[in-house]
């Protein structure tokens, strides 16, 4: 569709899409029905989607006593409790618990296959699980052997799911410290192992006084191996975060995105357009996918509330934006949740949802006949179901 703003639709395309959401809206937008949707997922992190009882079981077994608590339930608690920090600092703080049961293949492998598990048993039909391989060294792996145990999870993790007759197809991406100096080494790593099941490169960490220029050597390399990344950007810091990932770095996406609104201007007037900047504009017209995560951007205080994240606005005004988890575990979260949120709390509807599906599968790091495949075959006919 046109990236114009919804005043702005031409009369047969606006009558197509009310078509549409008519026909999607002849069942109540329940959970159950939304957790039998097919879903994509684009932003979400291995480290921060552990299940709590298997973090208790791995610390006992590798030696870890730094958790706050060994009762699997009080401990996802924790998780969630410190998280709601409203400071991104304060929440990559929770990671160090999680990072510390992830340093032996079989820990990796583990983890990454009840990912798969998990997020297919939650509707998800594709995902991309990120992940930052120098985090899982401190045990005498290599970078390689991380990377191999991970995938040896997420291929177990498939095949699994597809035997419950849930079947998801999983994606990795390599994720490089923004304030670490590895970058380099992580996208050739990521390059090496993209017909393997690597998709693609990301930095990630706190975003103050750690710019994406800071790794534009991994970037040249990256545009010249004709490999995807994304960057985290426009979450804690601003429109300059997301103007260096772009227009510097050449980021295919932006990892959160979401200050990207401080560069739209509400209308004076009811009824006129909102007025887009010059960097909003050239999101919007390049369809850069904006990889939107409700519920975390509301606990690093990113954003609000769920009614008035900036996802729906944007959503409006036709940007590429997508629906994510980022850290299950800390955010006690999954793809149903944060659909079922922004039903109810932001007006979403199952158009919505299904528009916003098929947005995060034409952005997916894998082939274009793959990604088609996906949504001409498992989203649009597994929404059709629902209704249409």
């Amino acid at each position: 569709m046109t990236a114009v703003a919804p005043q702005a639709i031409p009369h047969g395309q606006a009558e197509s899409r009310t078509e549409l959401e008519a026909a999607l809206q002849t069942e109540p937008l329940t959970e159950d029905l939304i957790r039998r949707a097919p879903k994509a997922l684009l932003h979400d992190h291995l480290d921060g989607g552990l299940r709590p009882a298997t973090i208790v079981e791995l610390a006992a077994q590798t030696g870890y006593d730094g958790l706050p608590t060994t009762d699997p339930d009080a401990l996802g608690q924790w998780f969630r409790d410190a998280a709601d920090s409203g400071s991104l600092v304060r929440y990559l703080e929770t990671f160090g618990h999680t990072v510390a049961v992830m340093q032996t293949p079989e820990a990796l492998a583990r983890v990454a296959k009840e990912c798969a598990l998990d997020l297919a048993a939650d509707g998800v039909v594709y995902a991309e699980s990120r992940f930052a391989p120098e985090l899982h060294i401190d045990g005498g792996l290599s970078l390689e052997a991380v990377v191999e145990a991970v995938l040896v999870g997420l291929r177990e993790g498939e095949a699994e799911a597809a035997a419950q007759g849930t079947p998801i197809r999983m994606v990795t991406l390599l994720t490089a410290m923004r304030h670490a100096a590895k970058s380099t080494e992580i996208a050739e790593l990521a390059v090496r192992y993209r017909d393997r099941g690597v998709g693609g490169f990301d930095i990630a960490g706190a975003e103050a006084g750690y710019p994406p220029t800071r790794h534009l050597d991994a970037f040249e390399y990256l545009r010249r191996e004709n490999a995807h990344f994304t960057i985290h950007a426009g979450e804690a810091f601003g429109l300059p975060s997301i103007w260096e990932a772009i227009q510097w770095c050449g980021a295919d996406r932006l990892g959160h995105g979401v200050r990207i609104i401080d560069d739209i201007t509400p209308p004076a007037t009811h009824g006129d357009a909102p007025t887009l900047g010059r960097l909003a504009a050239y999101v919007r017209d390049c369809r850069i996918p904006l990889e939107m995560c409700p519920t975390s951007n509301l606990q690093t205080g990113a954003a609000e509330s769920i009614a008035t994240h900036p996802i729906t606005p944007l959503k409006d005004l036709r940007f590429r934006v997508t629906i994510n988890t980022d850290n299950r575990l800390m955010s006690g979260t999954s793809m149903t949740r944060e659909m079922l949120l922004l039903v109810e709390e932001a007006g979403w509807t199952l158009a919505d949802l299904r528009w916003a599906t098929i947005n995060a599968m034409k952005s997916a790091f894998i082939p274009f006949d793959e990604r088609l495949a996906i949504i001409e075959h498992v989203v649009k006919p597994g929404y059709a179901a629902l209704g249409a």
